[in-house]
């Protein structure tokens, strides 16, 4: 059970193939600029320092999975107590429902089994499940609708309209969102393709112009144009990214 979904954690094979294509892309990237075997394997080294950014991506690209399987879930909730089911009766059908929709490996069908367990053999109460399952999630959009519920149980509330007017806010929510990312999706990948073109207009060169572009390499001069060139491309892709990184 994933204690916290904020934190994402790299198998054994994900930290080989990440070191493994991180380190050729750098090493790689290093030789056209500097054609010396001895500086783009020490270059190759800073995939190390990538590590806590791809584990934020990951982990960010996870919450965002379950938020959407969750809202999935609110459906089969919401019909569930539609029909007069308990909120215990409604998570362990919700299980069953979504199990044709997702595997065992996807991260709601893995929460709802664990409280499908804890339901059925352990009795533990529904309320708790939930407020754990928010406090793990660390997503907004569970955390509300856990409080709500928890609130609505303790006062009495109408379930039924609350958990279906719950799924309508949040499948707007989710709408509008998907809006703003099909804009922004163009504008990055026009953005991440300009970024590359330095290093294929550098491959060109070395292909069939190296002569021309030769001092750049044999003096210490060219060096250090390189190296400058190397850290405004990498200083430009960062700002590109920084910039199109729009909080939703």
């Amino acid at each position: 059970m994933i204690k916290d979904y904020s934190v994402y954690e790299l198998s054994d094979k994900e930290k080989i193939l990440f070191y493994l294509v991180g380190y050729i892309c750098i090493f790689s990237a290093s030789y056209l600029f500097y054609h010396s075997l001895i500086i783009s394997a020490i270059a190759g080294v800073a995939v190390h320092f990538a590590v806590p950014y791809i584990k934020k991506y990951l982990a960010v690209k996870r919450m965002d999975t379950l938020r959407m399987q969750f809202k999935d879930m609110l459906y089969s909730l919401s019909a569930s107590v539609a029909a007069g089911r308990q909120m215990e009766e409604a998570i362990v059908e919700a299980e069953e429902n979504l199990s044709v929709m997702y595997g065992e490996k996807e991260p709601i069908m893995k929460e709802l089994k664990y409280m499908k367990i804890n339901i059925t053999e352990n009795k533990e109460s529904d309320k708790l499940l939930l407020k754990d399952f928010a406090c793990r999630s660390k997503i907004g959009d569970i955390e509300c609708f856990v409080q709500v519920y928890i609130t609505c149980r303790n006062m009495g509330g109408d379930l039924e309209k609350i958990i279906g007017h719950t799924t309508e806010i949040l499948t707007d929510k989710m709408s509008i969102e998907r809006e703003i990312r099909a804009i922004t999706s163009q504008k990055k990948t026009e953005g991440r393709i300009i970024s590359m073109m330095p290093l294929v207009m550098l491959l060109m060169l070395n292909i069939f112009s190296y002569s021309y572009i030769e001092p750049l390499y044999s003096t210490f001069a060219g060096r250090l144009i390189m190296s400058g060139a190397l850290a405004a491309m990498v200083f430009g892709i960062y700002l590109m990214e920084k910039i199109s990184d729009i909080e939703i």
